[in-house]
């Protein structure tokens, strides 16, 4: 197939790029900036230098494609703005041909809740309660495979951007990383690797729709993950901070998001797909893998 992919030099989007050039498939990536264009090149991409907000000229890109998967994120207060004009976009083009659109979500807008499921009822903190409605754009689309990979925090391969909060969380007198919150809540989380290939399942089943919940099921403690990432970064331990320390921090919003208790094991990924996760858990990968100094 020919795929469409935004956020091609991103910590996600670039692993799902590389798991479809593997696989055979052809990319285009939308990318930016003509910088970005030479990166994906030099990783077998092609590259279209675009304006995500122009909706005419994504539009005309994307109707090229054999199926598309959004990935960019800025990670900022425009974060809802952008979702919106590429799914409008998608819809434009895509919409009665009954190609594949994949767009990425995330754990966070269930709430706490420590078995997340694809039927859970939604509870979202401020940070991404606009993404629900976006979401149920895309799932409502005519004539277009719409699926929103729900997934847990994301890891890997030295990246991304929760585990670096982790390893760059502030110390005590003793050198000890300080938890986000007291440590007990549970977080999902899944390796980049893994949650790529899942993509590219999903892009090559004609069956997968809707929404898909993705994390590989050990749903550890912060205090467990920061505990991990004392030994990646070289302190002694980690000991339990505070709910109001972490937003202090971080910011109520980030805060928010940290704090949530949450779990998730991804049984119809496994069910529908055969989808099963083949990389170390993120407490191993502190501690033996990538992300050790």
């Amino acid at each position: 197939m020919n795929v469409a992919l935004t956020g091609a030099t991103g910590f996600i989007g670039s692993h799902v790029m590389a798991e479809l050039l593997g696989h055979g498939h052809e990319v285009t990536a939308l990318v930016r900036d003509d910088a970005n264009a030479d990166a994906v090149g030099a990783r077998g991409a092609k590259a279209a230098v675009v304006d995500l907000y122009d909706r005419s000229a994504v539009a005309s890109l994307l109707r090229e494609a054999d199926g598309a998967i959004h990935t960019a994120s800025p990670g900022d207060a425009t974060s809802a703005d952008l979702d919106s004009a590429v799914v409008d976009a998608v819809i434009d083009a895509l919409g009665g041909t009954g190609k594949p659109y994949l767009q990425v979500g995330g754990a966070w807008v269930y709430g706490s809740n420590t078995a997340i499921t694809e039927d859970s009822p939604f509870n979202a903190p401020a940070l991404v309660s606009w993404k629900e409605p976006i979401e149920r754009r895309v799932l409502g689309a005519r004539g277009m495979r719409g699926v929103v990979i729900v997934s847990g925090t994301a890891y890997g391969d030295a990246g991304g951007g929760v585990p670096g909060v982790l390893m760059g969380s502030p110390r005590d007198g003793a050198g000890n990383l300080i938890t986000i919150g007291s440590g007990r809540q549970h977080w999902s989380t899944v390796h980049v690797a893994d949650l790529a290939d899942f993509f590219r399942r999903v892009l090559e089943n004609d069956s997968a729709r809707g929404y898909y919940i993705i994390g590989d099921g050990l749903n550890p403690t912060v205090a467990e993950l920061t505990e991990a990432a004392a030994v990646a970064v070289g302190a002694p331990g980690a000991v339990p901070g505070s709910d109001d320390e972490a937003r202090a921090r971080l910011g109520d919003y980030f805060a928010e998001v940290l704090l949530l208790d949450q779990g998730a094991d991804a049984a119809k990924a496994r069910a529908e797909l055969g989808w099963r996760p083949n990389h170390p858990g993120l407490v191993e990968e502190f501690r033996s893998g990538s992300y050790r100094k």
